[in-house]
This record gives structure tokens, sequence and C-alpha cells, in this order.
């Protein structure tokens, strides 16, 4: 009890402090609130960003590999000379996959091209992206369908003139009729709506499939050189839900080896990509990202630090003869000592959450400027108190002590 007292004590000392001398202390407090704004705003910012991101490579998968012929890599020394002559995936190294691959739940080859057109009738899309696939696509790709159909098995194998389409596509054709069954031509080609994926958004990564066409990779190679390298041919091999990426990323290395027939020791032909590569880049530019912010935040914090402990000594030195009083009565060193710490922590908590205050209200401006709205977590508001709660107990400390030390009869007569 007499703890919550003293602490409730040291609150309203702070708070008549404040009252009393508010231009003084609001100037004390300013550097502790920028410094939270600026520490708490960049960690904000980065936990947004890196969950979109993250979000985005997730739909590529967790457990899933790209055999393609150039590594992902995000270095400036990227040896792109050892890889120019490196073959292209090809549907013979596809169809060994699917025939070998053991710890594999789907399989696919594909292909893309970009800045396609699509008609029905009087109505055209511009810009779209045409993806072939085949018929494991559903299992290596995470999307749904809104409206049809996936392609059958048989569709795929005989290469039937159908497809999927994105909801823009949708939008753009039939402005708001079904699609399904209508005939659109693309490629050159007539082909039927069987499928329309449902609407994603676009992502960071752009990995959206709302202008996207997909048809079976059989029909494709009718129309399109699949295994030229404008095309991006690649295998994507997703593994069984109880199987490790790194045990997947091993048989399947050990099969396009053989394939291959790579000799021991000799370097491979192919890359293996994997969505692992993507967020260990992203966690070590964050990493950099909140280094600055608590860089940047720092130097206010300390610089707040010295204004509270300031504060404090002349809040010491105004109330020496009430110090004085106190310890005459009775009070201890310790009562003293945890009074003034207290009103210190509570000046650098109301500075922090003033600081809190500020990034909330400019997350709310920049959301209704460009629609990103930027998420003031609870860790990171915890972590703003945290910081505050540390720099109060710091910059209080001496003047605490010093306070704690003075001799009664010395303070009265002060």
């Amino acid at each position: 009890m007499i703890i919550f007292r003293l602490i409730g004590e040291s609150f309203r000392f702070a708070f008549d402090a404040l009252r009393q001398n508010k231009m003084r202390t609001m100037l004390s407090l300013l550097a502790i609130t920028i410094g939270i704004f600026t520490i708490i705003a960049v960690f904000s910012a980065v936990d947004t960003f890196r969950g979109k991101l993250q979000s985005s490579v997730d739909k590529l998968g967790s457990n899933t590999i790209y055999v393609q012929k150039w590594p992902w890599s995000f270095g400036d020394n990227y040896p792109w000379w050892k890889y120019m002559n490196r073959p292209q995936p090809s549907l013979r190294d596809f169809a060994a996959l699917r025939e070998r691959m053991e710890n594999a739940q789907g399989i696919t080859f594909e292909i893309s091209t970009s800045d396609r057109t699509i008609k029905y009738r009087s109505n055209s899309v511009e810009g779209i992206n045409v993806s072939a696939a085949s018929h494991d696509f559903d299992k290596t790709w995470n999307f749904e369908l809104q409206a049809g159909r996936y392609f059958t098995e048989t569709e795929s194998n005989n290469g039937a003139p159908v497809l999927l389409m994105g909801a823009d596509i949708a939008d753009g054709l039939f402005d708001g009729d079904d699609p399904i069954g209508k005939q659109v031509q693309v490629l050159g080609r007539r082909l039927t709506v069987i499928g329309v994926f449902k609407k994603e958004g676009e992502d960071m990564l752009g990995t959206s499939l709302d202008k996207n066409v997909n048809v079976p990779v059989n029909f494709a190679k009718s129309v399109l050189d699949i295994q030229n390298e404008r095309y991006g041919p690649q295998i994507t091999v997703r593994g069984n839900d109880n199987v490790s990426l790194e045990e997947v990323e091993s048989e399947l290395k050990g099969l396009m080896r053989s394939i291959h027939r790579i000799r021991p020791g000799q370097e491979e032909d192919f890359a293996l990509n994997k969505t692992t590569i993507i967020s260990n880049q992203l966690d070590s530019m964050f990493t950099m990202v909140n280094w600055a912010g608590w860089i940047i935040g720092g130097f206010s914090i300390l610089v707040g630090g010295f204004s509270i402990a300031n504060i404090m000594f002349v809040s010491v030195k105004e109330r020496t003869n009430i110090i004085g009083i106190q310890k005459s009565l009775g009070a201890k060193n310790y009562f003293i000592l945890l009074q003034f710490i207290f009103e210190s922590i509570s000046l650098c908590i109301l500075g922090g959450l003033l600081g809190l205050l500020l990034v909330y209200l400019v997350s709310l401006l920049i959301g209704a400027v460009s629609g990103f709205y930027i998420i003031l977590g609870l860790n990171n508001i915890l972590l703003g108190i945290w910081i505050s709660i540390v720099i109060g107990t710091i910059s209080g400390f001496w003047p605490a002590f010093s306070a704690s030390r003075l001799d009664p009869v010395e303070a009265i007569r002060s």
C-alpha cells in the first residue's frame, strides 16, 4: 500500500510540476517525444512493410522451390557470366522429375509472356500477362476461383483451348456479365473461359493474378516456343507438408544432377531458388533500417534524458525544505529516492505517450493521403513505454539519490 501511495504522490508531483511550469516542462519533454516518435515510427513502418512483403512472399509458397537458369541474388557482385551458358529448364527435365520425385505434392512446368492483349467482341484489355502451366499448377500456386472451375486432366494433357482469367480482366471484358463459357481471343487464338481467379489486389511483389490469363502448357506449345528463354521457363516444385524444405531441396538437387549427368564435384548448371532467399534478404535490409531508427531516435532520447535530469535537479532544489520536513517526520532515504525516480518516470512516460500519439496521427494522415496504412502495433506501443521508463529511471536516479542524501536540518533551513 505504501508503494502504491508513493507512486500516486509521485504522479501528483509530476503533474504539479507540469501545471506550474508548463513551458519549461513541455520543452524538456519535446526531445523525449521526438525520440520516441522517430524510433516507433521507423519500427511501425518497418513492421508494416515487412508484413506486406512477407504475405506476398508467402503466396509463392514457403515449401516451394523454383528450378531456373538464373539464381536469385541481391548482392552487388552478381557473376552473370557463369550462368549465361546454362541450359533452360526443359520439358525433359520436368518429365523426369515428375516421374522420379518422391517428396513433392506438385510439380509444374511454367512459362509466361507479358504485355499481351485479350479481346471479347468490341472489348479488349491490354497489358495482361499470359501464363502457361502443366496440370499441377493448382498444387504449386496458392489461388482461389470466384467462378467456374479448374482445368481437367484431359484438358491439360490434350492442350484444350481453354483458360482461366483474372478478376480485373473479367470486369474489363464482360462488364459484370458471366464470363464462363464465353470465347475470347488471345495469342491469336480463340479460347473458352472456364474459370475466373478470385480478386486478390496488387501486392508489393506484383504477384497478383488479377490481370493474369492461365492456359494449359500443352496448348501454349502450339502457339509459342515454350522453351525459349524470352518466356522464362521454370519448373516449380512444392514439397509435401510433412517434409522439410531442406529435404525436398536435397532430393531435387540430386535428381537434377542425375538428369543433367553432372559428375561429382562439378558445379551445377541450374539454380534452385526458394522464398527463404527473399525472406533472409528482407530481414537483413529491415535490420539495417531498425538500427538507423535506433541511432537517429537515440540522439533525441539522449538529449531528452539530460533535459529530464535537469528538471529533476530543479525540482529537488525547489522542494528541498519539503524533503527536510518529510525526513524529519521519519521518511526513509529510499522513500525520497523512489519518490523522485517515479516522478522522473512519470514525466518520461508522458513524453513517450505524446510521441506514440504523434505516430498514430501521422499514420492516419499517410493512410488518408496515400491509402497505405502504417500499423501501430501493441508491441511497438509497449516498446515506447518501456523506453520511456528506462530513460526516466536513468535520468532521475542521480537527482533522486542526491535528494535522498540531504541532511534534514540543513534541508529545512534552506
